[in-house]
């Protein structure tokens, strides 16, 4: 009527005894009669005979052409998240240690400033406050209006906050820092694993009495490290003998660790996480879908067993939509033969030109 669906829902908590765990659906959207008179896009309306008819197949509650019933399980779904392993190669690189620098954001800014101001921003930001201050201060003045003779700063409070934040300047610097130590000390080498690039680290770590805190690891690691389909997983937890018990499905792999069967969890990789919808009416569950529609094509996924949630979804166009039918060759082939007299002459035509 308005291009916009309008459902009518009729609901209760005191169905008789046929209709409990059941649903009727309707589809009325035939049975119109028009308005003398259109109100905007509106142009028509359900008339008495129109309205009886949607009476009497509701009270009739049967299987028709514009009736049909389903189990409430039939509408329902499991929504559960399909995660892959992450996998990771790392390399030092000039450029990978250069950005440490500015690993808190607004990497151009930083940098900016770093030119301007040198290493001071780490080793004794107070120093340089007053400076920094007014620098920002004067940033994106001459980004104004013209016309109006207005002019704007170009940077936020919130930005300007962590800009003027000298323990993120501190780390950054002292990480960059040590970027580069590293980089001298591992030339262009590729750590194939992160288990190698642990060790490696731990080594040069322990030699140089250095500490770093979780927080600042993680941002280290972001910058050398790069995603490689071919790549072992990053291991997230390596559970002790006898403390979990394999399940594949749910993350659960089991390893063989010095002759020892142990049991892994891996690093899930965001990019490759997946959502799937699973009727309730599924045969076999949800395990019996990720076996047929996931794992012949991403055989290392699995599914998470904390977040599986219940969904309901009523889609009107599935269970009443109507092809439209097929056109007989009989016309298709009248067609053909209209359009061959049209052209009849018109590659002559072409020719002679």
């Amino acid at each position: 009527n308005t291009g916009i669906a309008t459902y009518v829902w009729v609901l209760s908590n005191r169905k008789p005894e046929h209709r409990q765990g059941k649903v009727q659906l309707i589809d009325a959207t035939q049975w119109y009669k028009p308005l003398r008179k259109n109100l905007g896009s509106k142009n028509c309306e359900l008339g008495e005979e129109d309205i009886q008819r949607i009476v009497d197949l509701f009270l009739k509650f049967e299987e028709t052409g514009h009736s049909k019933i389903f189990p409430n399980e039939a509408f329902g779904y499991w929504k559960v998240k399909v995660e892959r392993p992450l996998r990771l190669r790392a390399r030092f690189t000039r450029e990978a240690v250069d950005g440490l620098a500015y690993a808190s954001g607004d990497e151009d800014l930083r940098q900016a400033l770093h030119e301007q101001f040198g290493d001071a921003l780490g080793e004794d930001f107070a120093k340089v406050k007053k400076q920094v201050e007014a620098w920002l201060d004067d940033y994106g003045q001459d980004e104004g209006d013209e016309e109006d003779g207005t002019k704007t700063k170009g940077i936020s409070e919130a930005k300007r906050k962590k800009l003027l934040d000298p323990k993120k300047w501190q780390r950054d610097l002292m990480l960059a820092d040590l970027g580069a130590r590293l980089l001298k000390r591992f030339g262009d080498r590729e750590f194939a694993d992160m288990d190698s690039l642990e060790q490696a680290l731990k080594e040069a770590f322990d030699e140089w009495d250095v500490k770093l805190g979780v927080a600042e690891k993680k941002v280290l690691l972001a910058a050398v490290t790069y995603r490689d389909p071919e790549a072992p997983p990053v291991v997230k937890k390596l559970h002790k003998p006898g403390k979990a018990e394999p399940d594949a499905f749910h993350g659960l792999f089991p390893v063989e660790v010095k002759g020892k069967t142990r049991v892994v969890e891996y690093e899930p990789d965001s990019e490759l996480r997946d959502y799937e919808q699973v009727p309730l009416l599924e045969e076999g569950g949800i395990e019996a879908f990720i076996q047929r529609e996931v794992l012949p094509y991403a055989p290392d996924a699995w599914v998470d067993p904390d977040y599986t949630r219940i969904g309901y979804e009523i889609s009107f166009n599935r269970y009443f939509y109507k092809p439209q039918p097929l056109r007989s060759l009989e016309e298709i082939r009248a067609d053909i033969v209209d359009l061959e007299k049209e052209t009849e002459g018109l590659l002559q035509e072409i020719i002679n030109a």
